[in-house]
């Protein structure tokens, strides 16, 4: 069987817009998040040590002082869904997981003194996997627009001890 000239024109001018829809269906993005603290005398810091939270002044402090934290493996992924898989290695301590937007790196999220949390709904949540069980996974799956975002534990305390992390979708 052959082609004519302009049989074969035909096709290659139908097969152009799959050829630009192929960047869009990149394959998905998993994001490893491990909910960690670091043992039963995590919680004894909170209120002796400056508030840890994204922006705040002890913030600088995190990465010597925390008791708690959220690590993520990779820390920055392209747009498009991106799957968080979400396990809590604490051996005594519930902890979750809740994404949000920053807007501006230079202002602490929202933050609730006498209930020790962040308001999510003014921090802008996008999604949670809520209260994990020490030892127990969970994961969310959210369509993400390139920006920052921040992941943090808001179990009463967590957030101020350090329990967070930036995250980059580019």
């Amino acid at each position: 069987m052959s082609l004519t000239r302009r049989a074969a024109l035909a096709l290659a001018l139908a097969a152009l817009p799959a050829l630009s829809i192929t960047p869009a269906m990149a394959a998905d993005s998993v994001v490893k998040v491990s909910l960690w603290d670091k043992g039963d005398m995590s919680m004894d810091t909170l209120g002796k040590v400056p508030p840890m939270g994204f922006a705040m002044v002890g913030a600088a402090e995190k990465d010597k002082t925390a008791t708690m934290g959220v690590t993520v493996t990779p820390d920055a992924v392209p747009a498009g869904k991106v799957t968080f898989e979400v396990t809590n290695d604490s051996k005594g301590t519930i902890h979750e997981m809740i994404v949000s937007p920053v807007k501006d790196m230079s202002t602490p999220l929202p933050y609730i003194d006498d209930e020790m949390r962040v308001d999510e709904d003014a921090a802008g949540h996008l999604g949670e996997v809520s209260e994990l069980d020490p030892g127990a996974s969970g994961a969310l799956t959210l369509n993400l627009k390139p920006g920052s975002y921040i992941l943090f534990c808001n179990i009463p305390g967590h957030y101020v001890l350090g329990m967070w992390t930036l995250f980059t979708v580019k």
